[in-house]
């Protein structure tokens, strides 16, 4: 894992919100794919120039799965 510069990481328009947020906007996840170095990247959209962290996307992918199973 390593920490960024969300807008080093990737541009704007490759992050998206993540489906696991809050409705109300208050707890919001967003990540990118950054498939050139098999990575994904994640930030807290309220702070869009914030750090973002930086994960291998089969550690994501094993997140992603264990928090379907919850």
């Amino acid at each position: 894992m390593t920490h960024r510069i969300a807008s080093d990481t990737a541009p704007e328009r490759a992050w998206f919100k993540s489906s696991y947020s809050e409705a109300n906007g208050t707890a919001c996840v967003e990540i990118a794919h950054l498939r050139h170095t098999a990575q994904v990247g994640i930030r807290d959209s309220k702070d869009k120039n914030g750090p973002a962290l930086v994960v291998p996307s089969g550690a994501w992918a094993e997140f992603v799965a264990a928090v379907r199973k919850v």
